[in-house]
């Protein structure tokens, strides 16, 4: 249910230079805003490799257009369990990856795609939610295979339904009045924390965890260790918009109980949910 951790560009065989490349594959996704067929001066890819947002999981929220690109796709990328959500939605030759062979898994994609086929990768949720580190990694392998084609290919975003987004309607917090902060991702936390200390108590808070050093009790902690209300209310939201979905409201004291480890044994939640913390 919650994003891909890790999902317009930069050309970098155009530049001419490999350290102009950002390493930060998050990074290197949002350099530039995309090309767009309405503005002839950026000119026409050969192909287009859309990166489309299947939802939190049940697929009656996986919009038309992704639908669309995943059916008429020659070959589909993706993790492997977010490959299975779809695996019964086309025809297309199915590549899955882990961690471990996820470049390797990649560079097979961006081979393919050069060479003709129309690809598709698959994230969870909405890639704008989380999901830039694995879009960067796939825009990436796109522009180096095809650095010698004559045009080049576009990656193009599908955006789909957040299981923030469900979130936010569960607990009735508008969006406009909400700071949303992944943990879930690689790297260094330390501006993303400091972004919830600063807002907690002003605007509600929409917190992705990462499993399992900061999980919902973690981040609960972590909040009031600055300054946060112990009597704020808290949703952790489980595993949103599947039939075992369950959301557990109580409050900042109360949740920070639940802090400590790095195990699935140590937490009482999913890996897959969202923290919730009301003003």
């Amino acid at each position: 249910m919650t994003d891909e951790p890790g999902s317009g560009h930069a050309d970098a065989a155009s530049s001419g230079d490999a350290s102009d490349v950002d390493p930060d594959p998050a990074a290197y996704a949002a350099r530039d805003p995309e090309t767009s067929s309405a503005d002839p001066s950026l000119g026409e890819a050969s192909s287009v490799v859309h990166a489309v947002g299947i939802g939190p999981g049940n697929l009656e929220y996986l919009v038309p257009r992704g639908e669309r690109a995943i059916r008429e796709a020659d070959v589909v990328v993706g993790f492997e369990t977010v490959v299975d959500f779809v695996r019964d939605r086309t025809d297309a030759d199915l590549l899955t990856c882990g961690y471990r062979d996820e470049a390797e898994t990649l560079t097979a994609f961006a081979d393919r795609v050069a060479d003709g086929d129309r690809g598709v990768a698959v994230l969870m949720g909405d890639p704008n939610h989380s999901g830039y580190q694995f879009l960067g990694k796939v825009e990436r392998a796109v522009d180096e295979a095809a650095a010698d084609a004559a045009e080049g290919v576009d990656v193009r975003v599908v955006p789909g339904v957040s299981s923030i987004q469900i979130a936010a309607s569960r607990a009735r917090t508008p969006m406009e009045d909400a700071t949303f902060v992944t943990l879930h991702k690689r790297g260094d936390l330390t501006a993303d924390l400091e972004r919830l200390h600063r807002d907690a108590g002003r605007r509600h808070l929409l917190v992705l965890p990462r499993p399992f050093d900061w999980m919902p009790g973690d981040v609960a902690a972590d909040l009031l260790d600055h300054g946060a209300r112990p009597d704020a209310t808290a949703l952790v939201c489980e595993r949103l918009t599947h039939d075992d979905e369950t959301i557990t409201r109580t409050t900042l004291g109360d949740l920070s109980a639940h802090a400590g480890g790095t195990d699935r044994e140590d937490t009482p939640f999913s890996d897959l949910s969202v923290l919730v913390v009301r003003r």
